[in-house]
């Protein structure tokens, strides 16, 4: 987020607040590769990129949570949503996200003070790049320093994940959270999702991390991903009858899933085949950073969209083309849908040099074919990788104010 909109954001909060207030910043996340795996245990590889949520915040001496944002209507003319530290409820409205991390850290034993809020992003919101976990740790970070209590990251991003399923409703993994919390720059994240274990791979130099938004997003995407998280658990329970041992897909090997894959409905079976062989493709992934084969990533991402399209279902008629034309692209490396799906974003490793004629290539033939459907309006966003949250400086910050993730600048 530039200087200008962080000014506003500041001035806005005097306006509304009467208060100077400290920023706290969270970023937005593209998944590299593991789609659909993280709620099965499994392995993903998202990034934190250089779209963020900020908060502006102070502390108030009541529990109550006041909150706005510069971008919702509702903000335009001042409106202040208020919550409870006492009472949380849920108000289905976007600031559940924020009160159900509060809920969340309070239910651990820290006790939190009030405090006025007002959020900003930059995070493009349905895009599938984790505008509501950026805003889960934004806030909850915000919280924490505003009642002066400190929280590991890893649990933070936990209680993240707990306000969605609690306050929101979407039964969600751990992925966005953990890595808006624990993003580092320059790297991408390989994830258990199980153990919390993680490994920092470098990405590959002289490529940038570019963004296609369809500019569309079906209606189907929210109720669908609760629906093939069920459809998970029932391959499970099926699986259980002759692999007593395994908690999740997560457990099950490719050969043990194509010696009873029969014994599954068709449907259940192609489910659990993308996320058996998703976890495969991750940690092939893995080794390919890990050896520096950038060669490798264009096949491994490729067989990730076309598993998510065939065996999951998730991606449609948007998606498949954006991908398409990225592949005939200038500068092209690897690339595939990204985010839950039935809209969205893809996500594209293209060369430095030739991110322009990428970005121009991909907009005008998605535009030429999508013929200005109404509504539809395809974006590209080049983006960098980033750092999880963190406070910001004052605008003229004394040194000892600057909080820094250890070797990189919070900014």
């Amino acid at each position: 987020m530039n200087s200008e909109r962080l000014s506003a954001l500041r001035q806005s909060f005097a306006r509304l607040f009467g208060q100077t207030p400290r920023l706290f910043r969270a970023p937005g996340r593209v998944n590299l590769i593991g789609e659909h795996t993280d709620y099965n245990d499994g392995f993903v590889m998202p990034v934190a990129i250089s779209r963020s949520t900020v908060i502006a915040a102070s502390p108030r001496d009541d529990r109550q949570l006041h909150m706005s944002s510069l971008d919702f209507r509702e903000a335009s003319g001042g409106n202040v949503r208020v919550s409870s530290l006492d009472d949380p409820r849920p108000a289905r409205a976007w600031t559940d996200y924020i009160t159900g991390v509060a809920a969340m850290l309070e239910r651990r034993g820290l006790r939190l003070r009030g405090a006025n809020l007002l959020v900003a992003s930059d995070i493009p919101a349905g895009a599938g790049l984790s505008s509501s976990a950026a805003l889960e740790m934004a806030s909850g970070w915000a919280l924490l320093h505003t009642a002066g209590q400190e929280m590991d990251r890893t649990e933070l991003a936990l209680a993240g994940q707990e306000a969605e399923h609690a306050f929101v409703g979407t039964l969600c993994g751990i992925m966005d959270q953990y890595i808006s919390a624990n993003g580092r720059a320059g790297q991408a994240t390989c994830l258990d999702c199980r153990s919390l274990s993680a490994e920092q791979l470098q990405l590959p130099e002289g490529f940038d991390i570019v963004i296609c938004n369809t500019g569309v997003k079906h209606e189907l995407a929210s109720s669908e991903y609760n629906v093939r998280r069920r459809e998970c658990q029932q391959g499970v329970e099926l699986l259980r009858r002759f692999l007593p041992r395994i908690q999740n897909l997560r457990d099950v090997s490719l050969p043990d899933f194509e010696r009873y894959r029969d014994a599954l409905p068709e449907v259940i079976q192609r489910r659990c085949r993308h996320v058996i062989t998703e976890n495969q493709r991750v940690l092939r992934t893995r080794e390919a950073l890990r050896e520096g084969h950038w060669n490798k990533l264009s096949e491994l991402l490729a067989a990730s969209h076309q598993s998510l399209r065939m065996d999951y279902e998730v991606s449609c008629a948007e998606l498949d083309l954006m991908v398409d034309l990225a592949q005939r692209a200038p500068g092209f490396l690897a690339g595939r849908m990204t985010g839950g799906g039935f809209g969205g974003c893809t996500v594209n490793l293209v060369e430095r040099q030739r991110s322009e004629a990428f970005v121009k290539a991909v907009l005008t033939g998605y535009n030429r074919r999508t013929g200005g459907n109404c509504g539809i309006q395809a974006e590209a966003y080049v983006v960098a990788s980033a750092s999880g949250v963190c406070a910001l400086p004052d605008p003229s910050p004394q040194p000892e104010l600057v909080e820094q993730i250890p070797g990189e600048h919070c900014q």
